[in-house]
């Protein structure tokens, strides 16, 4: 790669499109990159790998704002990693939740299609579960 790339050749590199590294760009994740005189952005090796954790961060889940703390983090390489482990810490604490969440809705929607006599409409299990949140087993309301 060369020493510089457009955006697109930026895009290319890492596997993030264009808007969303304005995105970045625009909420500090990543830098203002400098322009040409004819105004096009160019990046540089750092940013290339700046991106690329992004996107893993992302893929892992990682909220924007767990990532700029990350980055700011990953820039002060002789401080201890107390901060990046409790921030990876709420995350999976999180993570375990969504896990819950996701198996208590898959126990429900099971349910409401077990309970379902495949008749008529006017008789139908999920329809009446949807209409009368009460008669979810799962009521988080």
């Amino acid at each position: 790669m060369p020493k510089l790339v457009a955006i697109g050749g930026l895009a290319a590199s890492t596997g993030v499109k264009v808007p969303t590294i304005r995105y970045y760009e625009g909420v500090g994740l990543l830098p203002k990159p400098p322009r040409t005189d004819s105004n096009r952005r160019l990046y540089d090796g750092d940013a290339v790998r700046r991106l690329r954790f992004i996107r893993h961060a992302r893929e892992l889940g990682f909220e924007i704002d767990d990532i700029r703390q990350l980055l700011t983090l990953a820039d002060e390489p002789n401080r201890p990693c107390r901060e990046v482990d409790a921030i990876a810490h709420r995350h999976l604490v999180e993570i375990e939740s969504r896990l819950r969440r996701l198996k208590a809705l898959k126990t429900e929607v099971s349910r409401m299609i077990k309970d379902c006599a495949k008749g008529s409409v006017a008789n139908c299990r999920i329809i009446d579960v949807l209409a009368h949140h009460e008669h979810c087993l799962n009521d988080r309301h």
